[in-house]
């Protein structure tokens, strides 16, 4: 997967969070209301809608997204660097059964993201 596309409140408020927490750069931006990043080897859309288009779809729910981290120790950092800008944490830091470590978080419309070192795909170099 290298493309998801978000629904969101405020798309600048939204673009701040993927630029400034997670270190996105914007690739394209069509219009005001519409703004695509990537951090390189991925795209995420994001799309402001109007509070009545939102709850025309209020049933699509997405479980949550993940970016994948470099190290465990990388996991860590972004914690606590995501919780001094006062981001709202879901899920605190954990080493799973299959050796991978996380933590989840929200961005600022609630959709929950998790930072993810998972050892099969951290290493991975993508041309």
């Amino acid at each position: 997967m290298r493309h998801i596309a978000l629904k969101v409140k405020d798309v600048n408020r939204s673009r701040a969070f993927y630029q400034n927490l997670l270190g996105m750069d914007v690739v394209w931006e069509p219009d005001p209301r519409n703004v695509y990043l990537s951090s390189g080897n991925d795209n995420i859309a994001l799309h402001e809608v109007s509070a009545e288009y939102a709850a025309r779809f209020a049933e699509q729910r997405l479980d949550h997204l993940g970016f994948i981290v470099e190290s465990v120790e990388r996991v860590k950092e972004l914690e606590e660097e995501f919780r001094s800008q006062g981001v709202g944490i879901v899920h605190s830091f954990k080493i799973h059964r299959d050796g991978s470590a996380s933590f989840y978080c929200t961005d600022p419309d609630g959709i929950v993201i998790q930072m993810l070192y998972e050892p099969n795909l951290s290493p991975q170099k993508i041309a």
